[in-house]
């Protein structure tokens, strides 16, 4: 086990991490289930959408030409042929001075070149007065005015959202191409913790590390495996592991640090974990060991609520998305310039990140950082959206000075 007299700078631990981290295979996805899914195949269009000129609204089919002199005054009475629902072809061929009834998505009739909106007209009899006129392809969508055949339309590495599923079904794609899901196991370790169910008594605190973290994995499109709390008992981690062993990462939290009963680390070496380092220079979270055990990446996190989080998203999450094949321009959590809207004080001791909510307002990017800052207080991550990064040295960043910020969500929108 490295003993890392100097802990690593974050940006050298991350890519260490990112090194020891290999690709995960293929298979096959129903589109029921692609949701944030990571595509391995280049998607092409076989066919137009929309497949023909179809009605963009109700009204009628009519030919333009017919229409020159129509207005609320001076209506043009059309006789109307037929009624074209959404879903079936036109049989009739329109012939001048006549329309069809037509709903939005119904083929566009030959010899029909526009609709009117069934508000600019008025029944009448067997026909319809028509009160405005019409320009050639009015209220017409064309055939592949969306899509046409042969366009590119996804690449391997896009991340399947709502629009990229909906355009799969649009072209009859119902099974894709995806990379494997990482699952991800997660324990905590201590035998201070309880469950969430199990009666608080004095002296212990309830463990609220699993289910953050196990709902970050989510957030990071894995599929958690949630194992049950470990005593601090070796052989009870020893057997907590060897179950973890059957995921793809495993993630602990909790017990890597110097107490006398943080039992991770003698275990771990123990079961022949190939450790790369076990403290980063960053606060909060400097007590974060990886390695490699059976050729699984181990990640033991900190134990207070605030550090597992950080260090899950500033080394974990990274892993997991190489991992998934996502280019690597977006491995890591981007980062963006903000103003201060109060100060941001620290110790100066070490680079800290500081919980912050993130707002835009006049073409800029404010910062609020949150009020409680300890590596404990979990919800000072309530609303945050970023994390303001202060340099070792630095004690103070006054109000309306520019900081980077990383953001840890995304509520903007933006793309990176």
């Amino acid at each position: 086990m490295p003993s890392n007299p100097h802990p690593l700078k974050v940006e050298v631990a991350q890519q260490v991490i990112l090194d020891s981290i290999h690709p995960l295979g293929f298979e096959r996805c129903s589109i029921d289930n692609a949701l944030g899914r990571i595509l391995q195949e280049t998607i092409t269009a076989p066919f137009d959408v929309p497949p023909h000129n179809n009605s963009a609204m109700d009204g009628y089919a009519v030919r333009s030409d017919d229409l020159a002199t129509a207005g609320k005054e001076s209506p043009v009475r059309l006789r109307v042929i037929a009624d074209l629902p959404a879903g079936y072809m036109p049989t009739a061929r329109m012939a001048k001075g006549e329309a069809i009834r037509i709903m939005t998505g119904a083929p566009i009739p030959d010899g029909a070149d526009s609709v009117v909106m069934v508000e600019r007209t008025q029944k009448d009899g067997d026909g319809v007065l028509v009160l405005q006129p019409t320009k050639a392809g009015e209220n017409i969508r064309l055939r592949g005015e969306d899509i046409q055949t042969g366009n590119q339309l996804l690449r391997p590495g896009t991340v399947l959202r709502a629009a990229e599923v909906g355009t799969l079904a649009a072209i009859q794609r119902s099974w894709v191409t995806v990379t494997r899901r990482p699952q991800v196991a997660v324990l905590s370790t201590g035998d201070e913790l309880v469950e969430i169910d199990e009666p608080l008594v004095p002296g212990k605190i309830v463990n609220s590390n699993a289910y953050s973290l196990v709902s970050l994995v989510r957030e990071a499109g894995a599929a958690p495996l949630h194992l049950p709390l470990v005593r601090d008992s070796e052989k009870a981690l020893e057997e907590s592991i060897e179950q973890a062993l059957a995921a793809d990462f495993i993630v602990s939290s909790g017990g890597v640090s110097v107490g006398d009963y943080d039992f991770v680390k003698p275990v771990l070496e123990r079961m022949g974990l190939e450790a790369k380092f076990w403290r980063v220079w960053m606060k909060p979270g400097k007590p974060l060991l990886f390695g490699t055990l059976r050729g699984k990446p181990y990640f033991g996190l900190p134990g207070n609520p605030v550090s597992s989080m950080l260090t899950f998203l500033l080394f974990v999450s990274p892993a997991i998305r190489k991992a998934s094949r996502v280019p690597d321009t977006k491995w890591l959590l981007p980062q963006i310039q903000a103003r201060l809207e109060n100060d941001a004080k620290t110790k100066g001791d070490r680079p800290t990140y500081l919980r912050a909510r993130i707002s835009f307002q006049n073409g800029m990017f404010l910062a609020r950082v949150m009020p409680a800052q300890g590596s404990g207080v979990l919800s000072s991550m309530l609303g945050a959206e970023g994390l303001v990064f202060l340099d070792e040295g630095t004690t103070l960043a006054p109000t309306g000075s520019t900081v980077p910020v990383i953001l840890i969500r995304n509520p903007f929108g933006l793309q990176f």
